[in-house]
């Protein structure tokens, strides 16, 4: 490993761990020709999961955008962000364990809308709201009646 400041080309590891959730290594690197530590992450490469949107198109799964959804869906609730990293951890688990490298955009927004109704049951109210393309205040009520 090459040395981010000078590009010294013979870097030592001076401490290995795993990361905080245990999906990456990492170390932590000395150069002996400039003297400045840095930190490197090693990280398996998976093949990448499709999704298939509502439309018929395909694109990568993005664990930002669902990070991005989840906050707006849960702006002014109990949800904290530590409980929306545990969801997206577990969608990314979810998707690790299947043995295909496509998946429909309904079925993640399934695991994530039983995760949300057990978490906070207007952050659910809103996410479904997107999930489920409610189009008009009947179908927001018919949903709060499921939940009561």
């Amino acid at each position: 490993m090459f040395c981010i400041f000078c590009k010294h080309t013979d870097t030592e590891v001076i401490e290995t761990r795993p990361s905080e959730d245990g999906t990456a290594i990492r170390r932590r690197r000395s150069c002996p020709n400039c003297l400045k530590r840095f930190t490197t992450y090693e990280r398996l490469e998976e093949l990448p999961i499709f999704v298939i949107k509502h439309d018929g198109r395909r694109e990568r799964f993005d664990r930002d955008k669902l990070r991005r959804g989840l906050f707006k869906a849960c702006e002014k609730t109990t949800i904290t962000a530590a409980q929306i990293e545990q969801i997206v951890l577990g969608v990314e688990e979810e998707l690790k364990n299947m043995d295909k490298t496509e998946v429909e955009s309904n079925q993640i927004g399934k695991w994530v809308a039983k995760k949300l109704k057990e978490l906070d049951k207007i952050a659910y109210i809103r996410f479904a709201s997107v999930f489920k393309r409610f189009v008009d205040i009947d179908d927001v009520e018919k949903e709060v009646k499921k939940l009561m």
